[in-house]
C-alpha cells in the first residue's frame, strides 16, 4: 500500500491534479446522492462511477493518493456531457461542472490516448480556428461552397461520406447553409432601438453562430431594436471559449475571456445578450475563469454581471413585441377581399390575443400565464395584471368578431357570397431546454413565457425537457454512442407531444434534435432557434398590420 501511495504521488497528473482541483469543492461533496437521478450518464447505465458523485470520489482518490490517475480514469472524466444537471439538484452546491473542467485540464496535459490526427486537428481547432472570426468566416465560406456548388450532392453520390463513420455521415447531413459573411457584414453594427431606448446591449455573436446561424443573429437584433433596446456588436469579439474550457483548454479559454471583456467594456454596454445557451453560460463565468488573474478579475466580474439571455432581457426589462397568431398575414389578406373589412376592424385586430397591446410591466407579467405558472404569477402579485389581461383579451375578441359581423352583413347587402371561415387550427409547439441555460443561466421560464404569448399557439410541455439532448458542445461526436442513446429517449418524449414545431436555445441542441427527428422521429416535425420562431410570427404580426 506505502509502494502504491508513493507511486501514486511521484505521478505528474497526480501532481496536476492536486494543483487544479478545488480541495473545498471536493469535500463540499456529502454523497447524499440527489445527484444520481439528476445525471444522463448514470440515467443510462446505473453504474455509480458515470454520476457527478462517482467522478467527484475518484478525483478525490486521486488526490488522496489512493488510487492511479489511470485510462480508465481518464475515460470516465470523458464520459460526463457537461450538462450540469447535477447542481441545481445538489443541496451543498458543489461546483461540479468547475471540478470536471479542472480535471480535463489536468488531463490533457499529460494525456497519451489522443492519436496523431487527433492532436493535430484540437491544436488546429483550438489555436487556430476558433480564436480567430476571420478564420472562421474562411470555414464557413468553403463550407457553403461545399453546399451550394453541387460539391456536396456529388459527394454523396460517388460514396466519399461512407468513409467517414455513421455519426459523422448524419451531421454532415443536417447542418445548416453555411456562409462567409457574418452579422455585422449583413447589417452593420450598431442599430438604434425602436421607440424609446431603454439601454444600450451588446450582442454577442459567437464564432460558430456567426457562420452557420447567422440568419439567427441578424432576428436577434431585429427582436431587441422592437423591444426597444439599442443594439451594437463589437467587431473585436471572439470565440467565447467554451469548447476551451470544457475539453480541457482553459489557457485558451481566459485568454479568449479577456479579449472579449475588452471589446465589450470598450464598447460601453448596459446588457451583454446571448442567443446561445453554451456561451451564455461561461460568459457569466468568466469572473470564476478569472478569479485568480488580478489584471482581469474586476473587469471579468463587470463583465458577468452584464450577461442576459435573450428571452430573460425581452421578459424581463424589454417591451416585448407583437407576435402574430400562425398564417395571420394569410388570413389578413383574405380578409381584406372582404368589401368594408379594412375599414370596420382595427389593423391586425384579428391576429392579436390582448397580451399584445399589453407591454409594460403588468402586460408582461401576466403575459402568457399557464396552469403550471398560475400560483407563481399570483406569489409574485401579477393576479390583477392576469385578470386584466384576461378581460383585455375578451375585449378584442369581442370587437373583432363584431366587426367580422359588420362585414358579413354589408357583403350581404351588396349580394356577395359571405362563406363563414372555420376557426383555425393551433400550431401544436414544444421546448427543449438548453442545459447550459436551464442549469448555469438558471433560465428556464422566460421562453416558455414569450412562446405562450404568441396566439393561435399550442404549448405543449415536453416530459423531460430539461434533460439533456446529448449534444454537449462536441460530445455527440467525441462520444457518439452514449450521445445516441441518450437522443433515442429524448425523442421518445419529444414524438409523444405529437407536436410540428420543436423548439431550443442553443444551436448544438438544435442540430442535435434536428439529428433526432431525422432518426427517430416524424418528418413532419420542424425545429427551429426560439429566437427565430418569434421574429417569424413578429414579421406576420407586422405585415398583417
Amino acid at each position: 500500500m506505502a509502494e502504491q501511495a508513493a507511486c501514486t504521488t511521484n505521478n505528474p497528473l497526480t501532481e496536476k491534479l492536486k494543483l487544479r482541483l478545488d480541495q473545498d469543492q471536493l469535500t463540499n461533496c456529502m454523497r447524499c446522492g440527489f445527484c444520481l437521478p439528476a445525471c444522463p450518464t448514470f440515467r443510462e447505465t446505473g453504474i455509480e462511477a458515470e454520476s457527478p458523485r462517482g467522478r467527484i470520489a475518484l478525483m478525490k482518490a486521486v488526490t488522496d493518493g489512493i488510487m492511479e490517475p489511470d485510462a480508465a480514469f481518464e475515460e470516465q472524466m470523458n464520459h460526463c456531457l457537461g450538462c450540469r444537471a447535477c447542481e441545481p439538484a445538489c443541496p451543498a452546491d458543489v461546483k461540479y461542472g468547475q471540478l470536471i473542467e479542472q480535471a480535463r485540464d489536468a488531463i490533457e496535459d499529460h494525456t497519451s490516448s489522443h492519436r496523431g490526427w487527433v492532436k493535430l486537428a484540437r491544436n488546429t481547432a483550438f489555436k487556430a480556428v476558433f480564436p480567430k472570426q476571420s478564420r472562421m468566416r474562411l470555414v464557413g465560406g468553403a463550407l457553403g461552397l461545399y453546399q451550394r456548388s453541387g460539391l456536396q450532392k456529388l459527394t454523396r453520390a460517388a460514396g466519399i461520406m461512407k468513409m467517414f463513420p455513421a455519426h459523422m455521415r448524419d451531421m454532415e447531413a443536417i447542418l445548416p447553409e453555411a456562409s462567409a459573411s457574418g452579422v455585422i457584414d449583413r447589417i452593420g453594427a450598431r442599430h438604434a432601438a425602436v421607440g424609446e431606448k431603454i439601454a444600450t446591449v451588446g450582442l454577442f455573436r459567437g464564432c460558430i453562430m456567426d457562420v452557420m446561424f447567422t440568419d439567427t443573429n441578424v432576428h436577434t437584433v431585429e427582436l431587441l431594436t422592437r423591444a426597444g433596446f439599442e443594439v451594437f456588436i463589437p467587431e473585436a469579439q471572439n470565440c467565447c471559449g467554451a469548447l476551451h474550457a470544457h475539453s480541457g483548454e482553459t489557457g485558451g479559454a481566459k485568454s479568449l475571456a479577456r479579449g472579449n471583456i475588452r471589446a465589450f467594456r470598450d464598447a460601453g454596454v448596459d446588457y451583454i445578450v446571448s442567443n446561445a445557451g453554451g456561451c451564455g453560460a461561461i460568459l457569466t463565468e468568466y469572473d470564476h475563469l478569472l478569479h485568480d488573474d488580478a489584471e482581469w478579475k474586476e473587469g471579468a466580474a463587470w463583465f458577468a454581471e452584464r450577461v442576459k439571455d435573450i428571452s430573460d432581457l425581452l421578459v424581463n426589462a424589454g417591451r416585448v413585441p407583437g407576435f402574430a397568431e400562425h398564417g395571420c398575414a394569410a388570413a389578413a389578406g383574405r380578409a381584406e377581399q372582404l368589401a368594408g373589412t379594412a375599414q370596420s376592424a382595427p389593423a391586425g385586430a384579428e391576429c392579436m390575443g390582448g397580451d399584445h397591446a399589453a407591454i409594460g410591466g403588468a402586460g408582461r407579467a401576466a403575459a402568457g400565464i399557464s396552469t403550471a405558472a398560475a400560483s407563481e404569477a399570483a406569489a409574485s402579485g401579477a393576479a390583477e395584471a392576469a385578470a386584466s389581461a384576461t378581460g383585455s383579451r375578451a375585449a378584442v375578441a369581442g370587437s373583432s368578431t363584431a366587426a367580422a359581423e359588420d362585414a358579413s352583413t354589408a357583403a350581404q347587402t351588396e349580394g356577395q357570397q359571405v362563406t363563414p371561415s372555420a376557426p383555425a387550427e393551433k400550431l401544436r409547439i414544444t421546448y427543449q431546454d438548453s442545459c447550459h441555460l436551464r442549469n448555469v443561466m438558471r433560465s428556464s421560464d422566460a421562453p416558455r413565457r414569450l412562446m405562450r404569448q404568441v396566439a393561435g399557439v399550442d404549448y405543449v410541455e415536453m416530459v423531460e425537457s430539461d434533460r439533456c439532448c446529448g449534444s454537449a458542445g462536441i460530445y455527440n461526436l467525441t462520444q457518439p454512442e452514449m450521445a445516441d442513446q441518450i437522443l433515442g429517449h429524448k425523442m421518445e418524449h419529444a414524438n409523444a407531444t405529437q407536436a410540428q414545431i420543436m423548439l431550443t436555445s442553443n444551436p448544438g441542441c438544435l442540430l442535435q434534435m434536428k439529428l433526432g427527428v431525422e432518426r427517430y422521429g416524424s418528418s413532419s416535425m420542424k425545429v427551429m432557434h426560439v429566437v427565430d420562431f418569434l421574429h417569424e410570427r413578429m414579421q406576420e404580426r407586422e405585415a398583417s398590420e
